[in-house]
């Protein structure tokens, strides 16, 4: 009911855009452009932990984005989950799902959210990750792409607050939390593809635990998941300095006979 209330609230009263300020709208067209999926593209932290799937990630976190995620996050507006998951959906959609016999294959797209610590869960009064794989799975289904969210994963052991960890002590600190939860292969059934998704990736220390889990499990191919499933990883944002650059193939020099300069 808390959740109804608030996203009641959010579509009746006058607010400002969260991701720039501009006047009586949620989200603003610029600001939605920013999660269109324009600026989408694969992501590698370094270091790189070991196990990371490969990433998408839909936009910068800077600017409007951050704003837009953190006001979903912690500040609890959550009918933003809608544009955030457009941006989910487009980082998804980007890693080679397909639709049904499509280029992704057949069978259903799984989008597994990584899991909030129930302490966080209640201080927010949501789950950031799991309402934005809603959203994203609503929009994926619009475009013809046959998915829905699956949150088998579930911590199995109290773990610290991430913030002003480094890298290594998030690996750490993370290491053998996350486990499926009882009855995930039933929640997995039929899926061909399987989707990480969270709000945000900085060391990839979460995802790739994540990825450790899902594996550990089975998951990822066996019984009643189809042969051949693949794991990915996707996010609405990521730093700048994560997004891997396309590398240009060298330019191969002519004959030496031919040849004036090959820089």
């Amino acid at each position: 009911m808390r959740d109804g209330w608030q996203e009641l609230a959010g579509l009746v009263l006058p607010v400002d855009c969260a991701g720039c300020g501009a006047v009586r709208v949620l989200v603003c067209a610029e600001c939605r452009d920013a999660l269109s999926g324009a600026g989408e593209g694969p992501v590698r932290p370094s270091p790189r932990p070991a196990g990371l799937p490969v990433v998408r990630a839909a936009a910068v976190y800077e600017g409007a984005v951050r704003s837009l995620l953190l006001a979903h996050k912690e500040r609890g507006a959550l009918p933003l989950a809608g544009v955030l998951g457009a941006g989910l959906a487009a980082a998804v959609l980007a890693g080679g799902v397909g639709g049904a016999g499509g280029a992704g294959g057949a069978g259903d797209v799984a989008l597994v959210p990584v899991p909030s610590a129930r302490r966080q869960v209640r201080a927010r009064g949501h789950d950031p990750a799991r309402r934005i794989a809603r959203a994203a799975a609503g929009r994926l289904r619009r475009a013809g792409v046959p998915a829905r969210v699956a949150p088998v994963l579930g911590l199995r052991r109290a773990v610290a607050d991430q913030a002003g960890l480094g890298a290594r002590q998030r690996r750490e600190n993370l290491a053998g939390a996350l486990a499926v939860r009882r009855g995930g292969w039933r929640l997995m059934a039929g899926a061909a593809r399987i989707v990480l998704v969270d709000d945000l990736i900085t060391t990839g220390a979460t995802l790739a635990e994540a990825a450790r889990a899902v594996r550990a499990a089975g998951l990822v191919a066996g019984p009643g998941i189809g042969p051949g499933a693949v794991l990915r990883a996707a996010v609405v944002a990521a730093p700048a300095d994560s997004f891997r650059r396309v590398e240009r193939a060298p330019r191969l020099c002519a004959p030496r006979t031919e040849q004036k300069s090959c820089e």
